[in-house]
């Protein structure tokens, strides 16, 4: 008789440990540990470079790791029952081009079993109620984003791992966005979400900061910023990356 999956963590949605990923013959993570605490909205910042998506990805389970172990609501990345369970959005919009926004809807309904009515909340709570009947091509790129959050809503999924989602979204889109991913949060879904705008970190409830592979700090905003005796988090962000920068020898 197997064993059962160990159960997750208390409190713990994502448990990342030791995360090696090479590329190229070059760490891409670099040994990365840490702990995605449920119930959060947790911000992953970083320049561009810095291997947000690539911790995304191995989070999901799509993604070849050296080493470590990274473990998600309990089981394994990428273990076939956890797919019905994670929400993910890539950074290029997911949904396809030649259906009608309902059409891509129901069709990922159908895929992740979405209780009957589901779809209809979705296109609710992303004001996409105008848009149903719309040829996914013929959208807007801030329409198009909304339409692949809402595909990646629609399974109702425990965990949302969503790569820098508000990308070219105007202000105010921005922030009717980051008010649902709080409702969300509230109503027990995680939501692990990449951004490169450091002005973003004070809407997340914990924060991750990586650059180059590394991780910088984790936890709070507030406590980030003060532990490298900073106002701000980008502040607190520069003044980590550069204690770990060699010293410069001067003439």
């Amino acid at each position: 008789m197997d064993e059962p999956e160990p159960a997750a963590p208390a409190g713990a949605a994502v448990e990342i440990r030791d995360l090696l990923v090479v590329r190229g013959g070059r760490p891409v993570l670099d040994r990365v540990s840490l702990r995605v605490a449920a119930g959060t909205v947790t911000g992953l910042l970083g320049p561009s470079g810095a291997g947000k998506t690539t911790l995304m990805r191995a989070v999901v389970g799509v993604q070849r790791i050296a080493s470590g172990d990274v473990r998600v609501l309990g089981r394994p990345a990428g273990a076939a029952e956890l797919r019905s369970r994670i929400g993910y959005l890539t950074q290029a919009p997911a949904v396809y081009g030649d259906l009608s926004v309902a059409e891509n809807l129901r069709y990922f309904a159908a895929v992740t079993g979405a209780a009957p009515g589901r779809v209809a909340e979705v296109l609710e709570s992303l004001r996409l109620t105008d848009l149903p009947g719309r040829v996914v091509d013929q959208l807007s790129g801030g329409q198009r984003a909304r339409v692949s959050l809402a595909v990646a809503l629609v399974g109702d999924p425990e965990l949302l791992v969503l790569d820098e989602p508000t990308v070219g979204l105007d202000p105010l889109l921005r922030r009717e966005m980051w008010d649902l991913f709080h409702r969300l949060a509230d109503g027990g879904c995680t939501l692990l979400i990449s951004t490169h705008v450091m002005d973003e970190a004070r809407r997340c409830t914990d924060l991750v900061l990586l650059h180059d592979g590394r991780l910088l700090a984790a936890g709070p905003p507030d406590t980030i910023a003060g532990s490298a005796d900073a106002d701000a988090v980008e502040d607190a962000f520069l003044r980590l990356v550069e204690a770990r920068q060699p010293a410069v020898a001067r003439s």
